[in-house]
């Protein structure tokens, strides 16, 4: 059957591998690329206001200082690297993403038309590796981390996520922290209660700015300080 305007579009699937943390698919819905992560929806091409506000409001929320540089929690789509690595501002761009298919899709696929510029800058540094692993290990640290690896703190694309929000999990991100960074996580909705987390957990100066979205609850960043 011919399809006519206004009828839905059948996703094509492009990509679909079994990935280190479950089934990764890359999916191609009218003009819009989409991510599938065990059949949870993670993110498409549609709009990126979100990330960008993720990006903005972390560079906006440090001291002035000169060339901050920045670790981002999750490659996604690539609209948070894109707008990092276009803006002259940051210093180091460092990109950490769990998922080998999502990498090769930016480098040699679908999504390299978003992210191929952002590649090619030599402030830019891809790691392939769990965040929450990441941020107990490495020994790099930065002026701030941008989260945007799960839904929001309460609604984690695996369980092993949820222990980046907990109290030790967020010490974890302040260890990667130097002294006045700003910690930035993207959710798909509010939370106080993770508010109250950060608090708790020594951060400074928490506080939410909420993304408009055409219905709905609108996105948010919740945002924090480092003290020192």
């Amino acid at each position: 059957m011919t399809a006519t305007h206004g009828d839905p579009v059948e996703p094509v699937i492009l990509d679909r591998r079994e990935g280190p943390y479950g089934e990764v698919v890359l999916r191609r819905s009218g003009e819009l690329l989409q991510i599938i992560a065990n059949g949870c929806f993670l993110m498409d091409t549609s709009d990126g206001r979100s990330e960008r506000l993720l990006v903005d409001a972390a560079r906006d929320a440090l001291d002035g200082r000169p060339a901050p540089e920045v670790l981002i929690g999750g490659l996604g789509v690539g609209f948070s690297l894109a707008h990092a690595a276009a803006d002259p501002r940051w210093g180091r761009v460092t990109v950490v993403e769990r998922e080998p298919a999502v990498i090769d899709w930016h480098l040699a696929g679908p999504l390299a038309g978003i992210s191929a510029g952002a590649l090619a800058d030599p402030r830019t540094r891809v790691v392939e590796a769990d965040l929450v692993a990441y941020v107990k290990k490495t020994s790099d640290t930065f002026d701030a981390v941008c989260l945007d690896i799960d839904n929001g703190p309460g609604w984690t694309v695996t369980e092993g996520n949820g222990s980046l929000y907990t109290p030790a999990g967020l010490a974890d991100c302040a260890r990667v922290l130097r002294p006045g960074g700003v910690l930035a996580t993207w959710s798909a909705q509010p939370s106080p209660e993770f508010e109250g987390t950060l608090r708790n957990a020594g951060f400074r100066q928490v506080r939410t700015e909420e993304v408009p979205v055409a219905r709905g609850v609108p996105d948010v960043v919740h945002l924090a300080v480092r003290p020192g």
